[in-house]
C-alpha cells in the first residue's frame, strides 16, 4: 500500500474522530482486501453450491439461466444503496451507525440486533454448510464418518475455532488470507466451470431459458407442490441467499485504507463479480447434467449426483478440496464481520458485558473478546437449535431460513432512513462516492420493494415458521427497547457529544500505540 500517504491516513482518522471514535483497529487492509472479505463472505462456491436445489428442483434451468442475473440485480439495488452511505459515514458496524446517525437511537438499535442476529446465525449456517460439503466429499466416503450432533458440532468447534484464531491475531494476516481468497474463488469458478463444460454429454442452451415445474416429488420435495409462477419466484432465493454478506466492506471500514472510497466500491465490485463468475459456473452445471427430470429429482444432492455421474474421481477431488478451503474462508470472513459488529455496538455500550466486548488487543489490534464471542455464539446457536425440533423440523433449519430475512432487513432499515434523510441536517454532507440524489432514491425505492418479496418468498413453505419467528423476534425487540434500553441505551455520539469525547479518543489511540492523526 506505498500509495497510502500520510495524508491520507490523517484524512481516515480525521473522518473517524469527526464522528466521536478513536483509530483503535489497524488500517492494514488495501481497496483489494476490503472487496476481498465480501467477496469472501458472498463465497459463490459456499452458498451457490449448497443451495443449488433451489433451482435445480423449482424452475429448472430457467431458474438459473434467467433467475440468477434477476436475482443477483436484487441484491445490488442494496449493495448500491448502501454504498452511497458507506462513503459518507465509514465506520465499523457501519449498519448501526447509519441506522442511529439518518434516524434515531431507536432505529439504530434495532439496525444493529437485525444485523447482529443475522450474522451469528449466518456464521453458523456457512460453517454447517461446509460440514455437509466436507461429509458429502470426505467425511463419509474416505474417513467413514456418520452425521450425528456430536460428530457435526465437534467439526464445527474445531473450523470456527481456527477462524477465530486467525481472526485474534492481527487484520494482517486476516487479509492476507481473504486476498488469497478472493484469487481461489475466481480461480475454482472458472476450473469447475470448465470442467463442466468438458464434462457435458452435449450443449442444450435452450436448457438455461425453459421453464419447468419441478415442485413437489418431481424436485426431491425440496419445495412443496406450487404453480410453476411461483416456484420461479422461490428460486430467486438461491442468488438472493448467495450474494449477501457484502455489508463486510462496511464492518471493516476502519481497517481500510480510503475507506470512504474504498469501501463502497468494494461493496459494489463484489457483488458484481460474484453475480458474474456465478452465472458462469452455474450456467455450465446446468449444461453439464445428462438430464434435468433426472437432476431436479436429486433433490439436495444434486451437486454431488452429478459431479459423481459426470466428472473424473481424481479432478473432481481436486476440485472439491479448493471448494472446502474457500468454505473455510468464507466463515472466516464472517467472524471478521460479526466481531466488528459486536465491536462497533459494544463501543456505545449496545451489549451486556459492553466494555469487555469493545476492548481492543493492543499486541494485535483487533476486538479479541469479540471475535472469539461471535464464533462461540455461532456455535452454540447450531448445537441448541439442533436439539429441538417443530413437528419434524428441526429448529436451527427454520431460523436459518430467517437469517437471511435479518440481516436484508438490517439493510434495508439505514437504506430507507437515508431515502427521508437526503439533504436534511440529518444526512446534508454527502462521501466523495456519490451516486447524486435521483439516483440514489431510486436504488433506495428498489430495495424497499426487494425487501416486500424477499419477506414475503422468505416466509413461505417449507419456511413458514420463518414468519412467527420473525415477528416473535419483533415483539421481544419492542419490550426490550420500551422497557430497558429506551433509557439506558444513548446511541452514537452526535453533535456535542463528540467534541466531549477527545480525550477519550487520544487515551483509547495510546493505550493501543496509535499515533493518530500524528
Amino acid at each position: 500500500m506505498s500509495d497510502y500517504t500520510e495524508l491520507d491516513k490523517k484524512q481516515d482518522v480525521h473522518i473517524l474522530h469527526s464522528m466521536g471514535y478513536a483509530q483503535e483497529l489497524e488500517r492494514r487492509m488495501s481497496s483489494f482486501s476490503n472487496f476481498a472479505v465480501s467477496f469472501s463472505i458472498i463465497c459463490i462456491l459456499s452458498g451457490g453450491i449448497n443451495s443449488l436445489a433451489q433451482a435445480t428442483s423449482g424452475a429448472g434451468g430457467a431458474a438459473i439461466g434467467i433467475g440468477w442475473p434477476l436475482g443477483c440485480f436484487i441484491s445490488l439495488v442494496f449493495a448500491v444503496a448502501m454504498a452511497q452511505i458507506s462513503s459518507a459515514y465509514p465506520t465499523a458496524g457501519g449498519l448501526y451507525h447509519w441506522g442511529s446517525i439518518l434516524g434515531n437511537r431507536f432505529t439504530g438499535w434495532l439496525t444493529a440486533w437485525f444485523n447482529l442476529l443475522g450474522l451469528v446465525t449466518v456464521l453458523g449456517a456457512i460453517n454447517v454448510g461446509t460440514y455437509y460439503f466436507f461429509m458429502g466429499t470426505f467425511g463419509t466416503g474416505y474417513l467413514g464418518l456418520t452425521d450425528t450432533i456430536t460428530v457435526r458440532i465437534v467439526f464445527l468447534v474445531i473450523i470456527t475455532g481456527a477462524q477465530a484464531l486467525v481472526n485474534h491475531m492481527g487484520i494482517g494476516l486476516t487479509a492476507k488470507l481473504t486476498d488469497f481468497s478472493g484469487y481461489l474463488i475466481f480461480a475454482t469458478a472458472i476450473a469447475l466451470a470448465a470442467v463442466c463444460l468438458l464434462s457435458a454429454p452435449s450443449y442444450e442452451f435452450g436448457r438455461l431459458f425453459t421453464f419447468a415445474n419441478y415442485s413437489g416429488e418431481a424436485g426431491g420435495n425440496v419445495w412443496p407442490t406450487t404453480s410453476g409462477s411461483w416456484v420461479f419466484l422461490l428460486g430467486l432465493l438461491l442468488p438472493i441467499y448467495t450474494i449477501t454478506g457484502y455489508d463486510a466492506s462496511a464492518h471493516t471500514s476502519e481497517e481500510t485504507v480510503k475507506a470512504a472510497h474504498s469501501v463502497p466500491r468494494g461493496m459494489v465490485s463484489s457483488v458484481l463479480w460474484s453475480a458474474l463468475f456465478g452465472y458462469i459456473m452455474l450456467c455450465s452445471f446446468v449444461l453439464m447434467l445428462p438430464n434435468m427430470d433426472d437432476a431436479a429429482k436429486q433433490g439436495w444432492n444434486v451437486f454431488f449426483w452429478a459431479m459423481d455421474s459426470q466428472v473424473n474421481a481424481a479432478v473432481k477431488d481436486i476440485l472439491y478440496l479448493a471448494i472446502l478451503v474457500s468454505q473455510w474462508l468464507c466463515g472466516l470472513a464472517t467472524v471478521t464481520s460479526v466481531s466488528r459488529m459486536i465491536f462497533a455496538f459494544s463501543r456505545d455500550g449496545g451489549l451486556p458485558a459492553s466494555k469487555a466486548l469493545s476492548k481492543v488487543s493492543p499486541q494485535y489490534r483487533t476486538p479479541v473478546a469479540a471475535i472469539w464471542t461471535g464464533s462461540i455464539l455461532s456455535v452454540l446457536f447450531v448445537w441448541g437449535s439442533s436439539l429441538v425440533t417443530i413437528g419434524d423440523t428441526p429448529v436451527y433449519t427454520i431460523v436459518v431460513s430467517c437469517t437471511v430475512i435479518f440481516l436484508f432487513f438490517s439493510f434495508a432499515i439505514p437504506i430507507t432512513l437515508g431515502l427521508f434523510a437526503w439533504g436534511t441536517s440529518k444526512w446534508d454532507k454527502m462521501g466523495p462516492w456519490n451516486l447524486g440524489e435521483a439516483v440514489f432514491k431510486l436504488f433506495a425505492v428498489l430495495s424497499i420493494i426487494a425487501m416486500i418479496l424477499i419477506f414475503i418468498l422468505g416466509i413461505q413453505p417449507p419456511n413458514e415458521w420463518a414468519l412467527y419467528i420473525t415477528v416473535g423476534f419483533l415483539v421481544v425487540t419492542g419490550i426490550v427497547w420500551f422497557g430497558f434500553e429506551s433509557r439506558r441505551f444513548k446511541g452514537p455520539p452526535i453533535g456535542a457529544d463528540v467534541a466531549k469525547r477527545q480525550a477519550e479518543i487520544a487515551a483509547a489511540e495510546a493505550a493501543v500505540g496509535e499515533s493518530g492523526e500524528g
